[in-house]
C-alpha cells in the first residue's frame, strides 16, 4: 500500500549542477575567496516534497507571490491610459486653483489601483494557504499521477529549498493531461536555468504517464515566466478556466490570465 508521495518517489530525483558565478556573489564569503574569482558550482537536487519542508515551502510561496504586487502596480500606472487618467484627474483641482484638489483626486486613483494590485496577489496567497497549500501531501501527492517537487541545494553547509513545482492529472473525455502548478523560484536563484529544469521535470513526468499535454495558467504580470514557457515549447491558448481573480480588480490592475499548453 502506497503512502502519500510514494508514487513520486518512483520518479527518481534529478541531480544536476548550476553555476552561479563567483564566490563574490555570496555576502558571507571572505574577501580572500572573492579575490580568487573561482566559479561557484551548486549541486541541485529536485526531489519529492517532504512534510518537513512545509514551513519553508509556504514561506517561499507567500514571499514570491507577494513580490508580484510591485511590478503589477508599475505596469498598470506606466501604461499610456493610466498616465492620461492620472493627469486628467489633476485638471479639476488645477482649474479651481486648489493644490489640494489637484493632489487628492489623482492620489485616490493611484491608491485604488495599488489596492487592486495588492488584493489580487495578497488575496490569492491567503486563499491558497487556506486550501490546497494547507495540505500539500493530500492535494498534490495522494494519487499516482500527481506530484509536488522541491529544488534543494546545500548553501553555507545546510540544505536550502530554492524552488517548487507541482503537477496534477486532469481528464477531459478520453484525454488525460497534466496541469502544472506552483512554479516558484526563489529570487536569489533565478536566471540560472532552474526554472527550465523544474518545468522539464513536469514534462518528463507527464510523458512517462502517457499524458497528451501539459497545461498551465499564469498571469500577465509574470512576463519572465511566460517567456520561459514559450522558450520551452509552450504555446498560448484561449483561457477556458474560470479566473479566480476578481473581475473588477483584475481590470483595474490590468492583469489578465495567460493560458499555455505543450503537446507531448
Amino acid at each position: 500500500m502506497f503512502l502519500h508521495g510514494e508514487w513520486c518517489d518512483l520518479h527518481l530525483p534529478l541531480s544536476f549542477e548550476l553555476q552561479v558565478g563567483s564566490f563574490c556573489s555570496s555576502p558571507r564569503t571572505s574577501f580572500a575567496s572573492c579575490l580568487s574569482n573561482v566559479p561557484l558550482v551548486m549541486h541541485v537536487l529536485i526531489r519529492p516534497y517532504r512534510p518537513s519542508d512545509r514551513d519553508t515551502v509556504l514561506t517561499l510561496f507567500s514571499n514570491v507571490v507577494h513580490e508580484l504586487i510591485r511590478p503589477c502596480f508599475y505596469n498598470a500606472m506606466t501604461s499610456p491610459l493610466y498616465i492620461a487618467i492620472t493627469l486628467a484627474l489633476c485638471v479639476p483641482g488645477y482649474l479651481l486653483g486648489s493644490v489640494l484638489g489637484a493632489v487628492v483626486l489623482p492620489g485616490a486613483w493611484v491608491g485604488l489601483v495599488y489596492y487592486c494590485c495588492h488584493e489580487l496577489y495578497a488575496g490569492y496567497v491567503k486563499t491558497k494557504l487556506q486550501t490546497d497549500m494547507q495540505d500539500i501531501p493530500g492535494n498534490y501527492m495522494s494519487r499516482p499521477d500527481d506530484c509536488f517537487w522541491v529544488a534543494e541545494a546545500e548553501v553555507d553547509g545546510r540544505a536550502q529549498i530554492m524552488g517548487t513545482v507541482a503537477v496534477v492529472a486532469k481528464q477531459s473525455g478520453k484525454e488525460k493531461y497534466g496541469e502544472l502548478f506552483r512554479m516558484i523560484i526563489s529570487p536569489s536563484y533565478r536566471r540560472l536555468g532552474l526554472g527550465s529544469k523544474m518545468t522539464q521535470t513536469v514534462v518528463d513526468f507527464c510523458k512517462e504517464r502517457g499524458f497528451s499535454k501539459v497545461v498551465l495558467w499564469t498571469s500577465s504580470t509574470q512576463a519572465a515566466a511566460v517567456a520561459l514557457y514559450e522558450k520551452l515549447g509552450f504555446s498560448h491558448v484561449p483561457s477556458q478556466m474560470g479566473t479566480e481573480l476578481s473581475v473588477w480588480m483584475s481590470v483595474l490592475a490590468r492583469v489578465t490570465v495567460v493560458a499555455m499548453e505543450k503537446h507531448l
